[in-house]
C-alpha cells in the first residue's frame, strides 16, 4: 500500500522565498493541505533582489497574476537586459540582452556569419543584431505585439525590475486569501523525532507548538531547519566567486528611466543599478579581503546618480549552495538553499525553480528516498550550471589594475566553464543543454563582451560569397534599426500602462 499523503505544510520564513512558496502551493495544492507560514517582522529580510530574469513570467501567470497589476503593485519597470561596465577592461561597456540575436541562415546560427565577417577584418557591434540589446541602449521599450511574428518587435522579450518587498506583500494577499495561515512570532527551537531525525515542530518564542509533516525553509542565509538543525552542509564557491559582502541603498528617480539594469565594475568587486518607478535600486558587491566596508560604502555613495533615500544597509554572504536542498522532511528554497550575487538576477529565479521542483517531486508521507535524492540532483545541476556563468563575468578580464582583478583573471575555474571558453575560442561553438538557464545567446555576449575571442567560426558559414554574407548582416541591423525607431520611450510605455501616480 501506498504511504499516506502528508497533510500540514510548514513555510518557516517570509519575504520573497516564503510567500512566493505560499502563494503557488496555495493555487496549485487541492485537496486536504493546510500551509502554515511563520515569520517575524523583527527579522529583516536582505531584500536586494529587484530585478528578474523573464522566467518571472511564467511563475506570474500560473499564479493567475495580471502583469500590469504586478507592476503597479511592484512600482516596477521593465527589464531588456543588463548593462556591463568596465568588465573587460576599464572604458567597455556591452549589454547581455535577453532573447533572440538575429535569424538563423542555411541551419546555422546568426552568429556565426557575425564572426566569419568579423574575423574577415569587417568588425561590427553585436548590440545592433538584437532587438533587447538594441531597444535597451535608446531607452526604448514595448511589450511584444502578438501579431508580429516574424518581426523583430515580435521577438522582445521582457523582465521585471520590481520592489522585493512590495512583491512579497501583494504575494501575502494572494496566499492569505486562499488560506494560507500566518502565525507572527520567532522560532526559539526545533523539534527532531529522535529516532530518525525528521522535523516535528518548530516552538515558537510564545510557547506555541507548531507540528507538521512537510518543513520548507525560506529562513534566509542562516537556513535555520536545513543547516542549524539539520547540519546538512555548504558547499563554499568563494574561490570562484570572492565578493563575500554587499552594501545597498536606494536613490531617488532620475531620467532616462532606462529598461535594463547596470553593473558597474569597481576595484574588487561591482555595483548594481535598478531603476524602478520611485526609486533606484543601488548596491555595491565587493570582496572584503581586498576592500573594507568604509571604502566600499564611500565608492557606493560618491556614484549615485539621484539623491540618497536611506542609511546603507550591510550583507554579509558566502556564494554556494547546500549540499542538498532537500534533507529528511525538510526543503530549503531561496537563500536557505544556495546565494548567488545578483550579477544576473538568478536568486529569484532559483525560488522560482525550487517551488516548482518541489511541486514536481512533491512526497507523501513516507518520503521516498529515490525521489530526494533526484531532487537533490537536479538543484545540484542547476546551481552549478549558473555558477559557471557566473564565475566567467569574473574570469573573462584583462583588468589588472587592481589585485582583486588579478587573482580573477588568473585564479583557476571549474572544468566544465574551461570546456565553453575553449569550445568557443576554437571555431565560436556555444554548447547548451535544455537543463542549462542561461542559452547561446547569452554565453555569446558575455563571452565577447570581455574579449573571449574565436579564431574561426563554423566552417558551413563560409559557404556563401562574403557580398551575401554582408547584405545578409546588413539587412537584420537595417530591420531592428527601423523597429527601434518605431518604439516608445520606456518612460512612456511605463506611464501608460502601469505608471503609480507620485
Amino acid at each position: 500500500m501506498q504511504e499516506k499523503n502528508i497533510r500540514d505544510i510548514v513555510i518557516v520564513g517570509g519575504g520573497t522565498a516564503g510567500w512566493m512558496t505560499a502563494a503557488a502551493m496555495t493555487r496549485i495544492l487541492k485537496g486536504d493541505y493546510r500551509i502554515r507560514l511563520v515569520e517575524s517582522d523583527d527579522i529583516g529580510i536582505i531584500g536586494v533582489g529587484e530585478a528578474s530574469i523573464p522566467h518571472l513570467a511564467t511563475f506570474n501567470s500560473i499564479l493567475r497574476i495580471d502583469e500590469a497589476e504586478f507592476m503597479r503593485a511592484t512600482r516596477g519597470t521593465f527589464k531588456l537586459g543588463v548593462e556591463f561596465v568596465n568588465w573587460g577592461a576599464l572604458g567597455d561597456r556591452y549589454v547581455h540582452g535577453f532573447g533572440k540575436l538575429g535569424p538563423e541562415l542555411d541551419g546555422l546560427p546568426f552568429h556565426h556569419f557575425w564572426l566569419r565577417q568579423m574575423q574577415e577584418g569587417k568588425p561590427s557591434d553585436l548590440a545592433k543584431y538584437s532587438i533587447n540589446t538594441a531597444a535597451a541602449l535608446q531607452a526604448k521599450f514595448m511589450r511584444a505585439p502578438a501579431d508580429m511574428a516574424g518581426s523583430p518587435l515580435g521577438e522582445i522579450v521582457q523582465a521585471y525590475h520590481f520592489d522585493a518587498g512590495l512583491y512579497a506583500r501583494y504575494l501575502r494577499g494572494l496566499a492569505e486569501q486562499g488560506g494560507v495561515r500566518r502565525t507572527e512570532g520567532k522560532v526559539v527551537r526545533v523539534v527532531q523525532r529522535p529516532a530518525d531525525g525528521f522535523i516535528e515542530a518548530v516552538i515558537m518564542e510564545s510557547g506555541e507548538s507548531i507540528g507538521g509533516d512537510l518543513f520548507i525553509d525560506c529562513s534566509g542565509l542562516r537556513g535555520l531547519l536545513i543547516e542549524q538543525t539539520l547540519k546538512t552542509g555548504y558547499e563554499d564557491w568563494s574561490r570562484w566567486l570572492p565578493c563575500n559582502r554587499a552594501v545597498a541603498v536606494p536613490s531617488s528617480a532620475v531620467e532616462p528611466l532606462i529598461p535594463m539594469t547596470r553593473a558597474t565594475a569597481h576595484t574588487a568587486g561591482w555595483q548594481w543599478r535598478v531603476p524602478l518607478q520611485h526609486r533606484i535600486g543601488n548596491g555595491h558587491v565587493y570582496c572584503s579581503e581586498f576592500m573594507g566596508q568604509d571604502e566600499a560604502t564611500a565608492i557606493l555613495l560618491d556614484n549615485l546618480d539621484g539623491q540618497q533615500l536611506a542609511e546603507p544597509r550591510h550583507i554579509a554572504y558566502t556564494s554556494g549552495r547546500r549540499k542538498k536542498i532537500w534533507n529528511k522532511n525538510c526543503v530549503a528554497i531561496g537563500l536557505a538553499a544556495g546565494f548567488f550575487e545578483p550579477i544576473e538576477s538568478t536568486n529569484i529565479h532559483l525560488i522560482q525553480t525550487g517551488i516548482l521542483r518541489l511541486l514536481t517531486m512533491f512526497p507523501r508521507a513516507g518520503f521516498d528516498a529515490a525521489d530526494i535524492a533526484e531532487a537533490n540532483a537536479q538543484a545540484q545541476t542547476e546551481y552549478e550550471r549558473i555558477r559557471d556563468f557566473i564565475v566567467l563575468h569574473y574570469k573573462a578580464t584583462r583588468r589588472d589594475d587592481s589585485p582583486f582583478w588579478n587573482y580573477c583573471r588568473t585564479m583557476d575555474i571549474p572544468d566544465s566553464l574551461q570546456h565553453k571558453m575553449d569550445l568557443y575560442r576554437s571555431n565560436g561553438r556555444l554548447v547548451h543543454s535544455e537543463k542549462d538557464l542561461f542559452g547561446e545567446v547569452s554565453w555569446l555576449q558575455v563571452m565577447h563582451g570581455q574579449h573571449i575571442e574565436a579564431k574561426g567560426h563554423h566552417p558551413f558559414a563560409d559557404v556563401r560569397p562574403a557580398a551575401e554574407v554582408a547584405e545578409f548582416l546588413g539587412d537584420v541591423e537595417q530591420v531592428v534599426r527601423k523597429c527601434v525607431d518605431f518604439m516608445p520611450s520606456h518612460a512612456d510605455y511605463v506611464r501608460q500602462y502601469c505608471g503609480v501616480p507620485d
